[in-house]
């Protein structure tokens, strides 16, 4: 197992432990599974990765371990404006992303400028931000060498 999973492990059962929850395996398929997803995956993706290692594992499970991955710091809720929520992990980097109107593709991206610029704006109206996400619509490359 590696170390990213390992302390996202021990982080989500410090917190269940700390909310009276019990530390279940389901649980730990969930975060494992979520952790290893290839992409920003949706409840409905999770559910089918971690139902295609363990039939009982059901939705609700899921939905419910997501909403506390979220809680303990270890997920963050993304919308990509397509009609549903995606999750990815926290803590990993922090990152914004250029989504693809065609595709769909979704590239994460790291500006020390525009960081800079936001705690500016920040600082100017005295503003003490608790989080953000950028996401930048347009067209990709690819899809543009195919039109």
């Amino acid at each position: 197992m590696d170390t990213n999973v390992m302390e996202a492990e021990r982080k989500f059962s410090e917190y269940l432990k700390q909310k009276g929850l019990r530390v279940t395996p389901q649980r730990l398929k969930i975060l494992e599974a979520f952790l290893h997803a290839d992409d920003h995956v949706s409840m409905e993706e999770l559910f089918l990765l971690v139902r295609s290692k363990d039939s009982t594992v059901g939705q609700v499970t899921v939905y419910r371990t997501l909403k506390l991955l979220c809680e303990a710091g270890i997920a963050s809720a993304v919308n990509f404006e397509e009609g549903m929520v995606r999750y990815e992990p926290l803590g990993m980097h922090h990152h914004d992303h250029l989504v693809c109107e065609k595709c769909g593709k979704k590239i994460e991206f790291v500006n020390d400028a525009i960081e800079q610029l936001q705690e500016k704006v920040c600082r100017v109206h005295d503003f003490i931000p608790t989080s953000h996400h950028m996401v930048l619509y347009g067209i990709c490359a690819d899809c543009r060498k195919k039109a």
